[in-house]
């Protein structure tokens, strides 16, 4: 494969594409599953695990949600003691105070009910816009990231530095942006929502496919 040859890139996407469509589309159904049949518990954890993965392996920040559950601190924590237990999460001590801010602003008559809430909302992208305005340390991509993981929003696009990256070498954008605004993020989304209409693979699966072309495995 020629290494600056966009159309060498889409050959290769396209082959593992191939070999990986049925293991994305089940994993794809079992975040569907999620808004379908799960609760506030469930759709709380996709989003502490979100708020937890800047900047720090995906593994760990999910092990560190399963611990927080395991031992009743994800709804009950404090700060201090939600920090304890995120070893292998960086910005542990921000992050402690985002997952509680995030808990606070989905209680209802003493419960979290982040599902009502979202669940207000029609159209994903909106949605995406109200979780980047009102929790902290929370931005387009990790709001993207957790409307997917929830199955709410299939057709927003999770670019983070790996799939940027990687729609530079098939040709879909120039270059890296130092950074991303709104404006520049939408933009980067319709240029990635139209590459793959036109290789025919959905947006939802070009994402779980570029994170198992970078990881080797289709994890979150």
């Amino acid at each position: 494969m020629t290494k600056n040859n966009p159309a060498d890139h889409i050959n290769y996407l396209k082959k593992i594409y191939r070999q990986k469509q049925q293991e994305i589309i089940s994993r794809l159904n079992e975040f569907s599953k999620i808004w379908d049949t799960g609760n506030d518990h469930d759709i709380f954890c996709e989003l502490a695990f979100c708020i937890f993965t800047p900047q720090s392996k995906a593994k760990a920040c999910w092990a560190s949600v399963t611990t927080l559950c395991r031992e009743d601190l994800l709804f009950r924590g404090t700060p201090a003691q939600i920090r304890k237990n995120l070893h292998c999460v960086r910005f542990h001590n921000k992050k402690a105070l985002y997952l509680v801010n995030a808990r606070n602003l989905f209680m209802r008559d003493g419960r979290t009910s982040v599902k009502q809430v979202l669940a207000s909302f029609s159209d994903p992208a909106a949605c995406r816009d109200w979780l980047v305005k009102n929790i902290k340390g929370i931005g387009y991509k990790e709001a993207s990231h957790f409307l997917r993981n929830v199955g709410f929003g299939r057709e927003l696009a999770i670019l983070d530095r790996h799939i940027l990256r990687n729609l530079v070498e098939l040709g879909v954008i120039g270059e890296i942006p130092e950074s991303l605004s709104r404006a520049r993020y939408l933009q980067t989304e319709r240029a990635m929502l139209a590459f793959a209409k036109k290789v025919r693979i959905p947006i939802s699966h070009l994402d779980l496919l570029l994170w198992y072309k970078e990881t080797g495995e289709i994890f979150k």
